[in-house]
């Protein structure tokens, strides 16, 4: 990928969102109330090959939200982010931009096309009704999967690094050394 394409991934996904939301805090800060939706990913927690920067996008967007919401929850603002999985939309097709191929990564493209292939994409029209049943929910959620499958793949995912992380524990805690005036 060239850095014109990696700039504008992160400009569009990450920048974007964060321009939209910095012009519209001022004005819910001053009515004491409004909602943030921030539209990321199942990118957004996981990652699949190919999609690197893709990825390190929604990755920024989902990091810069929970932070968001810390900051503006005793301002009467919520923020939720939305975590949608392959819908019927452009996205994978002409308006994706792709870098040059590499013929060393032939097969991970191959396996990557077959899976998304194989996936049954959702309606993009019965997003409209869910969002606002979010933006009209009393205790809206931080993060909301929209699509059928997002939640198995999460538990996976989660269940993995769980393990990982408990698995390497000893290691995570050497590494603090010992606190001063222990």
């Amino acid at each position: 990928m060239t850095e014109e394409q990696a700039r504008a991934q992160l400009e569009t996904n990450l920048l974007g969102a964060l321009w939209v939301t910095k012009a519209a805090l001022p004005i819910m800060r001053a009515q004491g109330s409004g909602h943030i939706v921030q539209v990321s990913s199942i990118g957004g927690v996981t990652a699949f090959p190919t999609l690197g920067l893709y990825h390190a996008s929604k990755w920024g967007l989902e990091g810069l939200s929970q932070s968001l919401v810390a900051e503006v929850r005793d301002l009467g603002i919520k923020v939720t982010i939305v975590e949608p999985t392959g819908y019927t939309t452009d996205w994978r097709e002409d308006s994706a931009v792709r870098a040059e191929p590499i013929p060393a990564y032939d097969g991970v493209r191959a396996a990557r096309a077959a899976s998304v292939a194989a996936q049954r994409r959702g309606d993009p029209e019965a997003t409209g009704p869910a969002i606002l049943a979010v933006v009209d929910a009393e205790e809206p959620p931080l993060r909301i999967f929209f699509g059928k499958g997002p939640l198995d793949l999460i538990r996976r995912e989660y269940a993995q690094r769980i393990a990982a992380w408990e698995q390497w524990d000893a290691v995570s805690q050497a590494a603090h050394g010992t606190p001063e005036g222990a």
